[in-house]
C-alpha cells in the first residue's frame, strides 16, 4: 500500500508587493532583488488574515477537487512556521471550518521543509493502514513575522500555501521514498528570537524587534546550496535513478541560485526544473504545494511520471522526497 495523491490546491492572497514597492520602503532596487534572488513579486494577506484561512481556502478546494465530504477525511497535517496561535493548531481550527469532524491533526513545525516532512508523515500513517484520506497542507503568513525596515528579509519572503490530498492506494503511483535531515545547531542562524518559552514577550522583547525573522544569510546561502543539492542526487542515486529518469523538479522556492545548484548537481535540463519564485517570493512552508499545484494545473505531470520535490529551512532542516505521479 501507498499513499497517492490525488488533488492539489493552492492560495495566494490577493494584495501584491512588488520591488518597486519595496524601493519605497527599504535601501534597495529591483534591480538588486532580481539579480541575487530571481524574486518580482510576493504576496501579502489583508487585514485579519490569517495561516487558517489560507488552508480552510486550500482544505476546501481539495474536497471540491475530489468529490470528497468533510466527513471522509481522517487526517489534516498542517506545516507552518505561523500558526494562528500558540496553544490551539492551525490543523485543529482547519478541521472546525471545514467540518471535518471525524478527522484529528496536528502542526508540524520544520520552516521551509515542513511540507515534505507532514509529507512524510502522512503518507506512513496512511501505510499503516488505518487511515485512508489525509489533507496536508503547507502554508505560511511570513509578513507576520517579517520587519519590513529589514531589507535582509523583507525582500525575501511572501505569503501563501497549498495542500494535497493523500489516499491510500494499492497501485504502484504514489510517495516512493524519502530522505529527511535535521542540524538543530543551526538555529542560531535562522529563527525568531522571542515569542517563544525561552523568550517570552515583554516590553524588551518588542522594543528589540526579537519577534521578527532573523537570519545569517550568507550561511545559509552556503547550507543550502550544498544540502539541498546533496540530498536530492542522493535519493537519486538511492533509487537507481538519474536526472534523465525525472520528468519534473519542484525545489524550494528560496534563491533562484539556490534551486539552479541543486538541478545541476542532478544533471537536471532547465526544462524539467519548475521555478515560480520570481511571482510569490520565498514562503516557506507553502512553496512546493503551491508550485506541485501549478504543474498539475499547467500539465507538467502525467502518470508514471517520476517527480522529486527538495527543501531546506531554518532549524537546520532539509530533506528530498521521490514520487511516482499517478490516481489512486
Amino acid at each position: 500500500m501507498r499513499a497517492t495523491i490525488t488533488a492539489t490546491s493552492r492560495y495566494l492572497p490577493e494584495r501584491v508587493l512588488t520591488n518597486f514597492d519595496l524601493e519605497k520602503m527599504v535601501d534597495t532596487t529591483d534591480e538588486w532583488i532580481r539579480s541575487r534572488t530571481g524574486i518580482e513579486t510576493r504576496y501579502l494577506v489583508s487585514e485579519g488574515e490569517a495561516t487558517s484561512d489560507m488552508g480552510t481556502h486550500i482544505a476546501t478546494q481539495l474536497l471540491d477537487k475530489s468529490g470528497k465530504s468533510p466527513e471522509e477525511i481522517d487526517l489534516i497535517l498542517v506545516a507552518t512556521s505561523t500558526p494562528d496561535y500558540l496553544v490551539c493548531s492551525t490543523a485543529a481550527l482547519i478541521q472546525d471550518k471545514i467540518g471535518a469532524k471525524n478527522a484529528w491533526g496536528f502542526d508540524i513545525a520544520a520552516a521551509c521543509t515542513g511540507f515534505i516532512y507532514a509529507m512524510e508523515t502522512a503518507s506512513k500513517l496512511i501505510e499503516s493502514g488505518r487511515y485512508k484520506n489525509a489533507i496536508v497542507i503547507g502554508a505560511d503568513t511570513m509578513s507576520s513575522i517579517i520587519d519590513y525596515t529589514d531589507r535582509n528579509t523583507c525582500i525575501i519572503f511572501g505569503d501563501g500555501g497549498g495542500g494535497v490530498l493523500l489516499e491510500s492506494s494499492d497501485n504502484q503511483a504514489g510517495i516512493i521514498d524519502s530522505i529527511l535531515h535535521t542540524d538543530g545547531s543551526g538555529s542560531k542562524h535562522l529563527n525568531v528570537p522571542a515569542g517563544g518559552s525561552a523568550h517570552p514577550a515583554s516590553k524588551d522583547t518588542v522594543d528589540k524587534r526579537m519577534h521578527f525573522v532573523h537570519q545569517d544569510g550568507k550561511t545559509i546561502f552556503k547550507f543550502a546550496v550544498k544540502n539541498m543539492a546533496d540530498v536530492s542526487k542522493q535519493i537519486l542515486d538511492q533509487n537507481n535513478l538519474t536526472g534523465e529518469d525525472l520528468k519534473l523538479f519542484i525545489p524550494h522556492q528560496a534563491n533562484r541560485r539556490i534551486i539552479d545548484a541543486a538541478a545541476k548537481r542532478c544533471g537536471l535540463a532547465e526544462n524539467k526544473v519548475l521555478i515560480n519564485i520570481h511571482k510569490y517570493g520565498n514562503t516557506t512552508a507553502g512553496t512546493i504545494p503551491i508550485a506541485l499545484d501549478e504543474a498539475v494545473e499547467t500539465g507538467r505531470l502525467e502518470n508514471g511520471d517520476m517527480l522529486l520535490l527538495a527543501a531546506f529551512g531554518g532549524g537546520f532542516t532539509w530533506g528530498s522526497m521521490l514520487i511516482s505521479w499517478g490516481d489512486a
